[in-house]
């Protein structure tokens, strides 16, 4: 048996379909970021323990959460509330925890998108860190998202889990990719200014994750890298192959990469205004407005 954690914010719609997919294991902790609708409230009805813990980033979060919530188990999961358990993948952690050789697992993910899965367009299989000893895996930042730190050798799980990425409509994923795309934004401009390329593991890395993260460096400093993702993830990974979904999706996902590039510009070349400068410009306004009504 092994311990999950689920991370939330406001999420309402997809925190009970998840908790049950969960229960499975009888020790499951969510962890709450202060969420302003009935998250919480719909979590508390399940026996399971529910915390909260105000958001910094998903690094920082994941960090304090293995921190400071001890699990019942040695191994514990890491569970989103757009993501599923599903008992073939809970029957693989258990087995997989068996074996001495390795301190954590990645399990790889299926996008589900306007009622279907993601197939090609979503570089599948792609990896993420789940299954792992406690104490044993943390998390730093990077971009809008986060990256493992591991204590010894790693494995991979053939299972996989659902993930609804846009199951509470598209409002709310464009909104969520908004604020994404401004740490990314931050990234980028991080990557570019200190960062390198690793060609080794881009051409001969040992594992899909290897090769990714290299990818994503190199893309970083492409020109036209929203046109070219389109291309890259439509006709050469093959999302012509997932239908109308794939077409919805590769430009979803263009649109995004063009956020990101919007930002960077506006960051290096826009810089945002202290609070002396918008005080001092609103004082500036009034004496202005004052002036006009005199002369009126």
């Amino acid at each position: 048996m092994f311990s999950i954690y689920i991370l939330t914010y406001n999420e309402e719609l997809d925190i009970a379909p998840c908790i049950e997919s969960a229960m499975l294991s009888d020790d499951i902790i969510v962890v709450d970021s202060c969420s302003s609708d009935r998250t919480v409230e719909i979590a508390s009805r399940y026996p399971i323990r529910v915390v909260q813990h105000a958001f910094e980033s998903h690094g920082r979060q994941r960090t304090w959460m293995l921190e400071s919530i001890p699990p019942k188990y040695e191994w514990v999961y890491i569970l989103e509330a757009d993501e599923r358990m599903t008992p073939e993948l809970f029957a693989e952690c258990t087995q997989a925890m068996q074996n001495p050789n390795y301190i954590g697992y990645y399990v790889a993910e299926r996008v589900m998108f306007m009622n279907r899965w993601i197939r090609y367009s979503t570089q599948y299989p792609r990896y993420q860190m789940r299954l792992f000893r406690h104490g044993k895996v943390w998390f730093t930042d990077y971009g809008h998202t986060e990256r493992e730190v591991c204590e010894g050798a790693t494995s991979f799980l053939k299972e996989t889990y659902p993930h609804y990425t846009c199951g509470k409509g598209l409002s709310r994923w464009i909104e969520k990719h908004n604020r994404y795309s401004t740490d990314e934004a931050q990234e980028t401009l991080n990557q570019l200014e200190n960062g390198k390329v690793e060609w080794r593991d881009l051409f001969f890395g040992k594992t899909e994750v290897e090769r990714r993260r290299a990818l994503k460096d190199l893309s970083l400093r492409l020109p036209a890298r929203p046109f070219l993702r389109f291309l890259y993830m439509y006709f050469l990974l093959g999302g012509c192959l997932d239908g109308r979904a794939g077409m919805a999706w590769c430009t979803l996902q263009a649109f995004y990469e063009y956020l990101i590039l919007l930002k960077v510009w506006e960051m290096k070349y826009l810089p945002t205004p202290s609070v002396e400068n918008i005080i001092s410009q609103s004082e500036n306004n009034k004496v202005v407005a004052t002036q006009i009504a005199g002369e009126g």
